[in-house]
């Protein structure tokens, strides 16, 4: 799976349509989650956290979705 390039050195990505966090280090299925990404970047609906943390993202109301 390639990262989005303009997320090339971020590990979470937030869907603001859904509120849910994807954690781009930890993939189980990779396929899946290419399928998410592809979707999501043509939505325009994506967005990063700073600091890149997990609990960033849960302090701005995300919610982590494994894939």
């Amino acid at each position: 799976m390639n990262r989005p390039t303009a997320f090339a050195h971020h590990r979470f990505l937030g869907d603001k349509r859904t509120q849910q966090v994807y954690d781009l280090d930890e993939v189980t299925d990779e396929d899946a989650l290419s399928v998410v990404l592809d979707e999501l970047m043509a939505s325009d609906a994506f967005l990063c956290f700073g600091p890149d943390t997990l609990a960033e993202a849960r302090n701005r109301g995300y919610k982590l979705q494994k894939v």
